[in-house]
């Protein structure tokens, strides 16, 4: 039977996720690229929701939530993805319940999950990949990494990673190590901009970056609290622990780049921000506002490292930190998580086996990165043979708003 008060907290936090990609992470990549590709960047996070919530419709949320044939601590095809038994929401109707909430409520949920994690995965690629390309890749990766990843974490008794107790409250593995990794395989495949390391790229807009910045903020209470599926205690615990995970990874963050450069800068700020209620997802419901804390006082260090350091060091071109700040911030959040859920930690798991449960953490974070890695490689390689990735050089030059929009984003 459902009940009304959760049911009007998932209504809401549906609203607030959907709310992060649709203004938050457009409005958040759009300051980031330069004035000729800020219109490129809005349009792939406005087609992509879109396009996302017609797959989620036609097969998408069935394959990664329908539990036909699954049986609790056996491993066969259903462990990994479900059926189509649920396609086009066949069989459920306004009054079909998923605990204590209308399942449709909890269709609507999730696939604001679902349309985030492939809009993260833009900004690796900002300034540089075809739209065609774009959508035709992202849709494909949805069902081919998204949605059995999805499946083997959170749909219950029977799943890979269900069965094997891994830790995931709202999407450190499914939705920022898997938009993490295919961000970076993505930026490596596709290539960096051109002039990339010899010609400054500054943001174009830091004010429309920090309002981007404020609104996923926000949002994010609707992503973790909203994973509780309940208007409860825990619900309030995720809301307390993202903020101020949020919180000390946005200030260390921004104290690193003001002991390095002399001054503290906006984008330092909001960047630490993000990585820190990135690597809060998975730990989230499980954790205590210490745990919240250690969380984003590692992730503003470690993720600052992997966009600052790392990525210099190597060379990839990954426009906007994706790996960096989701990727390496999702595997932060998961492995943390193992240790900081234990009650001696403010954890709410009591006398956890912190060294089982790292093991734990640690393969359903391996498996999820070389699967996502592979994936993401091959279908990269397939689409290509039906659409060029990549603009050509002159077109990249004049930005990709005029070229594949004939629109621009502002009128100079």
């Amino acid at each position: 039977m459902t009940d009304s008060g959760h049911t009007a907290w998932i209504l809401a936090s549906s609203a607030l996720v959907l709310f992060m990609t649709i203004p938050g992470l457009a409005l958040f990549y759009g300051g980031l690229v330069r004035v000729k590709n800020v219109l490129s960047v809005l349009m792939q996070c406005l087609a992509l929701t879109s396009a996302i919530t017609l797959v989620w419709l036609v097969c998408g949320y069935s394959l990664a939530f329908d539990t036909t044939g699954m049986v609790e601590g056996t491993t066969n095809l259903h462990s990994f993805v479900g059926s189509f038994q649920k396609s086009f929401m066949r069989g459920v109707d306004a009054s079909v319940a998923s605990g204590s909430i209308p399942e449709i409520l909890f269709f609507m949920f999730q696939m604001t999950f679902a349309i985030i994690t492939p809009a993260l995965i833009v900004g690796a690629f900002a300034e540089r990949m075809r739209f065609s390309a774009m959508l035709l890749f992202s849709v494909v990766w949805l069902l081919v990494v998204y949605v059995p990843i999805c499946h083997m974490t959170w749909s219950g008794a029977g799943s890979f990673f269900g069965d094997r107790g891994v830790f995931d409250f709202a999407g450190g593995i499914v939705v920022h190590i898997t938009a993490g990794v295919a961000a970076l395989v993505a930026c490596i495949v596709i290539g960096p901009r051109r002039g990339y390391r010899k010609t400054a790229m500054p943001p174009h807009n830091m004010t429309m970056t920090a309002t981007g910045t404020a609104m996923l903020w926000v949002g994010w209470f609707g992503f973790n609290g909203g994973s509780a599926l309940a208007a409860d205690g825990g619900a309030a615990m995720a809301i307390v622990v993202t903020q101020i995970s949020a919180s000390a990874a946005a200030f260390t963050w921004m104290s690193i780049e003001w002991v390095k450069n002399g001054k503290p800068s906006v984008l330092g700020l909001a960047t630490g921000a993000i990585a820190g209620l990135a690597a809060v997802t998975p730990a989230s419901g499980f954790i205590g506002p210490v745990g919240g804390l250690l969380i984003g006082l590692v992730a503003g260090v470690v993720c600052w490292w992997a966009s600052a350091v790392v990525k210099m060091q190597l060379g990839y071109d990954d426009s906007l930190d994706v790996f960096g700040v989701h990727g390496v911030g999702g595997f932060v959040g998961t492995v943390l998580v193992g240790v900081l859920a234990a009650e001696s930690f403010q954890g709410n798991q009591g006398d956890l086996a912190i060294g089982s449960q790292l093991a734990t953490q640690l393969l359903a974070a391996g498996i999820t990165i070389v699967y996502t890695a592979a994936a993401t490689w091959v279908l990269l390689k397939l689409v290509a043979l039906v659409v060029p990735l990549r603009v050509a050089d002159e077109e990249e030059t004049q930005g990709l708003d005029t070229v594949l929009h004939a629109e621009v984003g502002y009128d100079l």
